[in-house]
């Protein structure tokens, strides 16, 4: 099974049931924080900005949780096809979090190419892991960063009308993101996966306050 299946080691108990915690509190933060971005977004926010964080909450709830689903199955051919939803979520997670922060900007032709492109960048990654699943995965993690980063080569349009807050809180946020990925690399290290997923969890928090901020403090 393993070799038909290639995941990489099987994980023991404790690193499952770490994983498992991790997980559980990033949904329990998922759900609460949607709905409550969601809620605030109605009082707060027109049309096109309840549309961006529909978008960004609907992203971070489906990747949060096809990751628990996916990381807590047992090595076997179900699991194989949820590992293309999990890779797959995370693209849609990474334009879904841009999509709110960039929709205040559209009229600038810089901002609303860059929506484009990262969008456009998960759409063939997502077809990338759906057509070849088990391989291509260092070129996904490429991608997903070149896509977290993307947004410096328009930081003089974004910094023009998100508050200074959120802008430090996307920049933290990408540096958590990309601090993680080196244990997401060392598939030896024990609690390995579990440890990537805190970092995977706090960057998505601090995303999350990056976007909450906006909202609030920058009348989207």
């Amino acid at each position: 099974m393993t070799s038909q299946f290639p995941f990489g080691r099987p994980y023991d108990f404790y690193e499952l049931l770490a994983d498992g915690i991790v997980h559980g509190i990033g949904m329990a933060f998922a759900l609460i924080g949607a709905t409550t971005l969601i809620f605030y977004a109605t009082i707060w926010g027109g049309g096109g900005e309840q549309v961006a964080i529909w978008i960004y909450s609907l992203g971070l709830v489906l990747a949060l949780g096809v990751s628990f689903a996916y990381n807590m199955l047992p090595h076997s051919r179900v699991k194989w096809v949820m590992r293309r939803f999990d890779h797959s979520a995370i693209f849609i997670l990474i334009a879904a979090t841009y999509t709110p922060l960039l929709q205040q900007g559209m009229s600038d032709p810089q901002i609303t190419a860059l929506l484009v492109w990262i969008w456009t960048v998960a759409f063939l990654g997502i077809v990338l892991k759906c057509a070849f699943p088990g391989r291509g995965d260092r070129l996904a993690v490429l991608l997903y960063l070149a896509m977290g980063w993307s947004g410096l080569v328009a930081i003089g349009p974004i910094s023009g009308y998100l508050p200074g807050a959120s802008m430090w809180l996307i920049v933290i946020g990408g540096l958590i993101y990309s601090a993680g990925i080196s244990f997401h690399l060392r598939e030896k290290l024990r609690f390995q996966n579990a440890i990537w997923h805190v970092f995977v969890v706090a960057a998505a928090a601090v995303h999350y306050s990056a976007i909450f901020t906006a909202l609030h403090l920058g009348g989207m």
